[in-house]
């Protein structure tokens, strides 16, 4: 069966931030990677210049994404229709009827979301935190939405820490910072990461100021660290590997879909 990884986001971007080397290395590891994205992106920046239109900017940043993904060896991506900077006025009930579909049709070990103060408070990424743990709870108990499948456990969730990646090389000992559970060398997919944050063309503003203008970028883009929210304990903090204790083989997922169907 192999190891299954899904990332909830809100914009397209948000990926290469925070998961760009941890995609990568999974990814060539056989891992199958999915991800969803609550919105387009659509109050977003256009580039400056600007490189398309208004009104062409959300399929553009779409595109931005599937190239992204692309490159991190992503497999499925599946894009929400919600507004940029309004997805807290999601109707609950239909982004978690969407989320728990998702959950279950790619039916991952370990999903990966934001914390529950969005990193950087960003209201976007507050809410997804928010929705993505509800339909992570909800996709475990067939009483919810069961049109959407089976019923299904995930048995790990993280969240991204409170050292935000371009503050990780500031830390003299990142591995002691409270909240950094998982810590994980992602220097040999530094130009990976590199290719797929400038592959959001439209946002290279923001991600050269975060990223490539500043000196110590290699030191930022050879880390990449994660809290866990819930799952199996750990071995030790931080931890190198996101799916050390989960059970990946076909009898524990069939048992996890029996026990949550019961």
């Amino acid at each position: 069966m192999g190891k299954r990884l899904l990332f909830i986001y809100a914009h397209p971007d948000d990926e290469s931030f925070g998961v760009a080397g941890l995609s990568r290395m999974y990814a060539d590891e056989g891992a199958d990677i999915a991800i969803v994205t609550a919105t387009r992106g659509d109050a977003g920046r256009a580039g400056e210049p600007a490189l398309c239109s208004r009104e062409e900017l959300p399929a553009r940043r779409e595109a931005e994404l599937h190239e992204a993904a692309r490159i991190l060896g992503i497999n499925y991506v599946r894009v929400l229709d919600y507004r940029d900077q309004h997805l807290a006025s999601a109707p609950p009930g239909q982004i978690r009827a969407e989320l728990v579909e998702v959950i279950r049709r790619h039916r991952p070990h370990v999903v990966v979301t934001f914390d529950p103060n969005g990193a950087n408070l960003h209201p976007d990424h507050v809410a997804i935190s928010r929705f993505a743990g509800d339909a992570v709870a909800a996709a475990e108990d067939s009483r919810w939405h069961p049109e959407a499948g089976p019923a299904h456990r995930v048995q790990r969730l993280l969240w991204i820490p409170p050292v935000l990646p371009w503050d990780a090389p500031k830390s003299p000992d990142l591995g002691a910072e409270p909240g950094i559970d998982f810590l994980i060398d992602t220097s040999k997919y530094r130009d990976a990461k590199a290719a797929a944050l400038r592959a959001h063309r439209t946002q290279h503003v923001s991600i050269n100021r975060h990223f490539f203008d500043l000196p110590n970028v290699d030191q930022i883009l050879s880390v990449e660290a994660f809290r866990q929210a819930f799952g199996p304990p750990l071995s030790k903090r931080p931890c190198a590997d996101i799916f050390e204790s989960v059970v990946t083989d076909i009898y524990s997922d069939s048992c996890e879909s029996s026990a949550s169907s019961s």
